[in-house]
């Protein structure tokens, strides 16, 4: 009788027909109806043949993990290729229970006293930190699973001085472009910055999955070498014997070396106290980031070190970053996430950074979370798929002892996110300590160095749930009144599903950075109204490197097109798409063009019949790529092979595998009239499991067809006719009441005559456009001729007008001086009773509003927008004190309102009316507490927070967002 405790791996053939019969079990769960167990083989390529990407060759590792009671080493999932070589570690791996230990505990550093802001480049960074606290560890990165050793900022700029001599020998100069393709080690970081003293322009590419894969990667990344006109490539060993293919694809590749043959050459030692050659300026390139797509023609992401500072500085603070912080990351550091909001964040702030390989987490996503319980770290980020994998992959025993109460931001993005798997991770993690308001979803891309939205303020989550069918006919986000959901009501979130989308809040633009949302036309929507994203701000790249035709698609006059799609919400934003087909898939970009174009030459596959495109997968809640195609093969083994084929086909055009493959009969892909692939209604007919409904009439399919693409076209010219309509009707509204009522003003010799002209006038114009106005607190306003100031916020040129209908006051508005030469406008305001300052002659500013103190005493209120301009984006801005001390002098009460609704209508540097709705908050009075300069600096934050509390927009003080 065989003795049960005996292990199953020391029988081979026990051992292999268990991992045979689970990689199978595998390969049918990602590929249900693509695999033909029968033809599984030791021998089977994981990738070409059974569609196993690196995430199934994660879970693979696992599974054999708790299957054969062993621990397998990090490099398993880089070097497997076939069941085979993951047979022969089996039988290498010790057998015993996957455990989890540092050999560096938490950190506990001194507090930094001051920070690098005066630095403009990144070698200044470096040197600055070198200069004040030197041997202070930077960088704490895992040499394996269990082993951390430590990287203090004298190290790393020695060791880089090092490398830029040896660069230098070789005829590296400024200027010159330098790729690294190298893992996470600490070789990387020394290479870095050894090209950046040299005054070279590092190029990060990702080094290959695997050794066998190295000419394929290498050749596909040809195309990044050969437009960055690359001089040096630094790699790992195994590409060396490859030297001389790469070099017939790149002309301008001198050399390609390894970091032992950069140590190894000989050159005159040098010193700390080395200087590198010139110095770089801020404008001046400071790497390339080539966008992740596998297809078409790379584009490098030009980043100079201005823009690079400006965005780690506008992360710092909006996170309130400090240098007590300790951030724990497995980004890989060739990926602007990792390289710039991980490291070159951690850099500026003097933050600890504790990073592993990518390998170390995909293996055993544990290690992330118990890095973070070890070293106590504060500050994390990740792809959704890693907050996936956390929650399925990690059972409870391996989490016993966690504590991730010490985590106070976990960064979500770089592609989609799932709310589904934003409510799984808090719900299970919460337990162990991780607070839901630490999960923070936040939105960038290359094109603004790394970061661009972020939410700025500590809070849970932000998930909006909007009427789908509302969504899908005129774009405008409309939310279904729901009760909240708790973290853990899986149930509630897809019931809801079928009615409604959720949108997920992705925070506000960086300080000193800009969104907006345009049609397309390119005017400015109004809030909640879905159209294209763009940017602008000190992070903005100047364009893509050696591609003016890609650098001129890419900008829309000052503004920057980001390819999503979107909406904003209170100034914060909300994505619904992509403007293009683009796929993400294991965080790369995939364009679906040249994959379709391949595949249709295959043959049994009908020539311009086949879709590609993503589909979230509802079990990971990431993005699977799928592959439609048509076929008129009706044998199983011939559609097998044919699935066989564009599986390798893919792998070897864009380095993954495909995720479904299905073949389905003639006339199932949708086409246009044109003849266009149908992307996603291709999409539609996939999720909805009806690729295999019975064919309809030539004569149905063709009118279904017709009307299918004439809805689109029809939605989109009714929002643009409806747009246009409004606007040219509020104009003519304008245009009709404006006369009689600035003739009435101008004529009439009373006052209070003027306002009730120029009241009614307003009232008219909100009343004939439809225009809804409702009004908050007037139970707040004052009933009798007591003195008093109004200040309100400023985001409409329509502001006054409604101030003047919602209150029925007789207001003393300030204005600028500058509306005293426009004749028009100084008689109607004048007669008003309108004051007007001076806001660019200081002296005269200040006895403008000396005299302002003066007109206080009147029943009419003195009535200020304290912002001093208006602004086009949402928030609100620094509050001038002039009102305040006004309202001190005089010991008189402050009445805030707070107008919302009006910057949608009319934006700032706009024309262009459109259709909304307007909300006006009056607030209680505040009355001052003393007569001194905190009594003034007391009362203007009173105001303001109140203001700022009731309009639901960011803080932008000390920002000038226009």
């Amino acid at each position: 009788m065989e003795n049960p405790t005996k292990p199953p791996y020391s029988d081979p053939k026990q051992a292999a027909h268990s991992l045979l019969k689970l990689v199978t079990e595998l390969a049918e769960e990602v590929n249900p109806g693509n695999v033909d167990s029968g033809t599984i083989t030791l021998d089977s390529l994981l990738d070409q043949d059974l569609g196993l990407d690196s995430l199934a060759r994660a879970e693979l590792i696992q599974r054999t993990e708790q299957q054969f009671t062993i621990t397998l080493p990090t490099q398993t999932l880089a070097e497997i290729e076939t069941p085979r070589d993951l047979l022969n570690a089996i039988f290498n791996a010790e057998q015993h229970p996957a455990a989890i230990k540092a050999s560096a505990d938490k950190i506990e550093l001194p507090s930094a006293s001051i920070y690098p802001d005066h630095v403009e480049t990144l070698q200044e960074l470096l040197h600055w930190h070198v200069e004040q606290h030197g041997d202070r560890p930077h960088l704490y990165v895992y040499q394996d699973a269990d082993n951390v050793e430590s990287i203090s900022y004298r190290t790393l700029y020695q060791q880089a001085i090092v490398i830029a001599d040896r660069l230098q020998s070789l005829g590296i100069g400024p200027g010159d472009t330098v790729a690294i393709m190298l893992p996470t080690c600490n070789a990387y970081f020394y290479c870095f910055y050894g090209i950046l003293l040299s005054r070279a322009i590092p190029v990060p590419i990702y080094p290959p999955a695997r050794p066998s894969q190295i000419e394929d990667h290498l050749v596909r990344h040809s195309k990044i070498l050969q437009n960055a006109e690359t001089k040096l490539l630094i790699t790992v060993e195994q590409a060396k014997g490859l030297s001389t293919l790469l070099k017939l694809h790149v002309p301008a590749l001198e050399h390609i070396v390894t970091t032992e043959e950069i140590e190894s050459l000989s050159v005159e030692p040098c010193s700390s106290e080395h200087q590198p050659i010139g110095h770089a300026q801020p404008d001046e390139i400071a790497f390339l980031q080539y966008t992740s797509g596998s297809t078409g023609v790379p584009k490098g992401v030009k980043l100079t070190h201005a823009n690079l500072l400006a965005n780690v500085r506008a992360m710092g603070k909006a996170v309130g970053a400090t240098s007590d912080d300790v951030f724990v990351s497995w980004l890989p550091v060739y990926h602007d996430m990792g390289l710039i909001g991980a490291w070159f964040g951690s850099l500026y702030h003097a933050i600890p950074l504790v990073i592993m390989s990518p390998l170390n987490f995909l293996t055993q996503p544990k290690r992330w979370l118990w890095a973070l319980h070890h070293h106590r770290g504060t500050l994390t980020a990740a792809p959704n798929f890693a907050y996936e994998l956390c929650v399925n992959k990690i059972t409870d025993a391996d989490l016993e002892g966690l504590d991730l109460s010490s985590v106070r931001h976990c960064w979500n993005g770089a592609e989609p996110i799932s709310p589904t798997t934003i409510d799984a991770f808090s719900s299970r993690f919460q337990q162990y300590g991780f607070a839901p308001e630490a999960m923070n979803p936040v939105y960038g891309l290359a094109e603004s160095s790394v970061g661009l939205t972020f939410p700025l303020s500590t809070r849970k989550p932000r998930v909006e749930w909007v009427d789908r069918q509302t969504m899908m006919n005129s774009g405008k986000a409309v939310n279904i009144e729901t009760d909240p959901i708790e973290p853990g009501q899986q149930d509630n979130i897809n019931a809801r599903l079928e009615h409604s989308i959720p949108l997920i809040g992705l925070g506000h633009p960086l300080p000193g950075h800009q969104i907006r949302i345009v049609d397309s036309q390119g005017r400015e929507l109004p809030e909640r109204q879905e159209g294209e994203l763009e940017f602008k701000g000190p992070s903005s790249t100047s364009g893509y490197y050696h591609s003016p035709d890609k650098t001129t698609e890419l900008y829309h006059g000052d503004w920057l097109r980001t390819g999503d799609r979107g909406l904003t919400m209170e100034g914060e934003l909300f994505l619904t798409g992509r403007v293009k087909d683009i796929i993400i898939k294991a965080g790369r970009n995939i364009y679906p063009q040249e994959l379709e174009s391949a595949v249709s030459q295959l043959n049994g596959i009908r020539k311009g019949c086949v879709a590609v495109f993503a589909s979230a997968n509802p079990q990971t809640g990431t993005e699977q790529l799928v592959v439609l195609a048509e076929t008129k093969l009706e044998d199983e083994q011939e559609k097998h092979k044919l699935r066989d084929e564009i599986q390798s086909l893919s792998f070897n055009l864009l380095g993954i595998p495909t995720d479904v493959v299905a073949l389905c009969p003639p006339h199932t892909v949708p086409k246009t009239s044109s003849g266009k692939i149908r992307r996603s209604a291709c999409k539609t007919l996939f999720e909805e499991s009806k690729l295999d409904a019975p064919q309809r009439a030539v004569w149905w399919q063709a009118t279904r067809l017709f009307l299918s693409s004439a809805k689109p076209a029809l939605i989109r010219f009714r929002r643009l006719a409806t747009d246009w309509g409004f606007a040219c009707y509020m104009w003519l509204v304008m245009a009709l009441l404006a006369p009689p009522v600035w003739i009435l003003v101008a004529i009439l010799p009373s006052t209070s005559a003027c306002w009730s002209v120029a009241r009614w006038g307003s009232r008219a114009l909100i009343k004939l456009t439809g225009t809804k106005l409702t009004i908050y607190g007037l139970e707040h306003l004052p009933d009798d001729d007591r003195p008093y100031l109004v200040i309100a916020n400023h985001a409409s040129y329509l502001d006054g007008l409604v101030l003047l209908a919602a209150t029925g006051k007789e207001h003393q508005f300030v204005a600028k001086s500058e509306l005293k030469d426009n004749f028009f406008a100084h008689t109607f305001l004048g007669k008003l009773g309108t004051h007007f300052v001076e806001r660019f002659d200081t002296q005269q500013s200040i006895s403008d509003s000396q005299q302002l103190t003066s007109f206080a005493d009147s029943p009419r209120p003195l009535t200020l927008f304290p912002e001093g301009t208006l602004y086009r984006m949402a928030g609100l801005h620094d509050f001038h004190l002039g009102a305040f001390q006004i309202a001190i002098d005089k010991q008189l009460p402050v009445q805030p309102i707070t107008l919302k609704g009006t910057r949608s209508i009319l934006r700032d540097r706009s024309l262009f009316p459109r259709k909304g709705n307007i909300e006006v908050i009056i607030s209680p009075q505040i009355h001052p507490e003393g007569n001194d300069w905190q009594a003034t600096l007391a009362l203007r934050n009173s105001a303001r927070k109140v203001i700022l509390e009731n309009s639901g927009e960011p803080d932008l003080a000390r920002e000038t967002t226009k």
